[in-house]
């Protein structure tokens, strides 16, 4: 009859709707992934920090050369006076991240004096949390990140949400440039910032470990 409402309707709608809004966060996020991962642009700013990634021995894989690589090449360029390197040691290993990555860019004849290398962090959030706490007590308030091409837009958001003014310049080279990387990382980076968005937010922590 014309007039009564049909409960079987609203509950097809509710339904729609919560699909239409699971298929569409996701599928913004990773736009963003991929839009910031092909036209991030560093400004000047007070450090510029080297994401951490695997070493063997105090030597840097690929992955995280590209990175060094890109920090030097910043430095260099005049972006910011000083370095931070990030990242811990694997259990057994004789050399942190942070460590590795340092040693690789002194021999890229980056003075020993603008280096800080902050041997903390597993994975992205406990990274950024060490890399922020370091430049809050030295008052720095402005980064530019070094990673991979689609880290770049969860690495700014988590720098941002300490406090941070971030931008990222992504690796030119390496296993984490863009035309080296497929939709595959892409969709991990949209989960882990979903993850980060979600699940953080109460207090459960789904780490993002990734030694390359």
């Amino acid at each position: 009859m014309l007039g009564i409402l049909n409960p079987f309707s609203w509950v097809r709608r509710i339904i729609s709707l919560v699909v239409l809004i699971i298929i569409l966060i996701p599928a913004y996020v990773a736009l963003q992934v991929y839009n910031t991962g092909h036209n991030a642009v560093p400004t000047k700013s007070d450090a510029i920090v080297i994401m951490g990634a695997a070493q063997n021995n105090g030597i840097p894989t690929p992955i995280l050369q590209a990175r060094i690589e890109e920090g030097q090449r910043l430095y260099k360029e005049g972006y910011a006076p000083r370095i931070l390197t990030v990242g811990a040691n694997q259990k057994g290993d004789l050399w942190t991240e942070a460590q590795a990555s340092v040693r690789a860019l002194a021999k890229g004849q980056i003075p020993h004096s603008v280096l800080s290398a902050v041997n903390l962090g597993k994975d992205t959030l406990s990274s950024t949390i060490a890399y922020v706490d370091v430049m809050k007590k030295n008052k720095y308030a402005s980064v530019i990140i070094v990673t991979d091409a689609y880290h770049c837009y969860r690495a700014i958001a988590m720098a941002t949400d300490l406090g941070v003014k971030a931008t990222c310049s992504p690796v030119k080279s390496g296993p984490g440039a863009v035309d080296k990387s497929g939709w595959h990382y892409i969709g991990r980076e949209t989960g882990a910032y979903l993850a980060y968005k979600t699940a953080d937010r109460f207090g459960i922590h789904l780490s993002d470990q990734n030694k390359n």
